[in-house]
């Protein structure tokens, strides 16, 4: 069974349309009108293997915060509606990804329990429309809609856009193992029989 699924969704604020496929390459097609939050969603596609597509307009001209968040919420719908049931996956996922100076970790528990710690180490960048304060927006708009529990701890770093690229690369990676199939697993990794 395909585990892909497209969404759109419009506001006063902000037009967005995603697709997303869980058991892709890594193919990516990205416009949000802010060039670095794009290289940062095409690094989560290219290392968790998803195909995703996203097409989003916001109000860029008050500030980038309504397209980020939004971006989350519905990035985290449609990964949460590929995944259905989430029956057979291994649930919790954990990576850790250095870029020059930075590294980071990340962890991810698919549990229907959605949560977000977020430690990231304070760093100078130049980038007003994407940061780590406003990264920390999609996050969260992120881990509610997917409805996974999220845990972002920076170890170290002093660059900024390196910090916030070890995030994403980890994020990716962490998510990919979260949702891999595992035979083992009869039906879920729960001993509540549900997740």
């Amino acid at each position: 069974m395909p585990r892909s699924y497209s969404l759109e969704r419009k506001t006063s604020e902000t037009e967005i349309k995603i697709t997303i496929d869980i058991d892709g390459s890594g193919e990516n097609k990205i416009s949000t009108g802010i060039p670095f939050f794009d290289h940062m969603l095409a690094l989560f596609a290219l290392h968790g293997f998803f195909n995703l597509f996203i097409d989003a307009k916001g109000d860029l001209e008050v500030d980038s915060h309504h397209t980020v968040e939004d971006v989350g919420i519905v990035l985290g719908t449609a990964i949460n509606k590929a995944l259905g049931q989430r029956k057979h996956i291994r649930r919790y996922g954990h990576a850790v990804v250095p870029m020059d100076e930075a590294l980071t970790e990340v962890t991810v528990d698919f549990s229907n329990r959605p949560f977000l710690v977020y430690n990231l180490p304070e760093a100078s960048f130049n980038d007003y429309k994407f940061n780590i304060h406003i990264a920390k927006e999609f996050f969260y708009a992120f881990s509610v809609n997917a409805r996974i529990n999220l845990h972002i701890n920076g170890i170290y770093g002093e660059n900024e856009h390196h910090i916030v690229e070890s995030v994403f690369k980890s994020l990716g990676r962490a998510v990919d193992q979260a949702t891999l199939f595992d035979e083992r697993i009869l039906s879920y990794q729960s001993t509540k029989g549900i997740i």
